[in-house]
C-alpha cells in the first residue's frame, strides 16, 4: 500500500488528539494511553522513514540530472 506524507500527517494529528483525550480520561499510565502512545510513535517513525526515503529519491534524481 502506497501512502502519502500528507496522509500520515493527518493520521498523526488525529492520533495525537485521541491520545490527549484518552490520557485525560484514563490517566497517563493507563493501558489505553500507553497503547495510543505506542501507535503514535509507530506513525511518527513511519512518517520519518517516508520523508527520508522521499528526500533520498529526490537527491538521486538531482544527481542524475546534474551529474
Amino acid at each position: 500500500m502506497c501512502i502519502r506524507v500528507g496522509e500520515i500527517e493527518n493520521m498523526i494529528n488525529q492520533m495525537r488528539k485521541s491520545l490527549i483525550s484518552i490520557a485525560e480520561e484514563t490517566g497517563l499510565n493507563s493501558d489505553d494511553t500507553i497503547c495510543y502512545s505506542k501507535k503514535l510513535d509507530e506513525l511518527i517513525t513511519r512518517y520519518q522513514r517516508l520523508k527520508m526515503n522521499n528526500k533520498q529519491k529526490i537527491n538521486q534524481k538531482l544527481k542524475i540530472v546534474t551529474g
